[in-house]
């Protein structure tokens, strides 16, 4: 059975190796999550409201939306986020 002896360069090498995985690892988790933006026909459709309860909702504060040029955007986490805020759950 061979003997395999491993220099200190050997080891700095591997040391490197380790911790550029560990970061690249880490980078990857901490990335914040790529933002969708929805227009308002798709939030329309996706809550399943009309035009006038979508801008009640912008007028009193309930969605925040942005507005570039005229159209106006939402993000998608921000909706499903008041989904959420909003739940509510009977104990009949």
């Amino acid at each position: 059975m061979p003997v395999h002896v491993a220099t200190w360069e050997d080891l700095q090498e591997i040391k490197e190796d380790f911790l550029k995985e560990i970061s690249q690892l880490i980078q990857d988790r901490i990335k914040p999550p790529k933002k969708t933006y929805l227009k308002s026909s798709e939030v329309k459709s996706m809550l399943k409201i009309s035009t006038g309860t979508l801008q009640t909702l912008r007028v009193n504060g309930t969605l925040p939306f942005s507005k570039v040029g005229g159209i106006i955007l939402y993000e998608k986490e921000d909706i499903i986020k008041i989904i959420e805020e909003n739940r509510v759950t009977n104990s009949y």
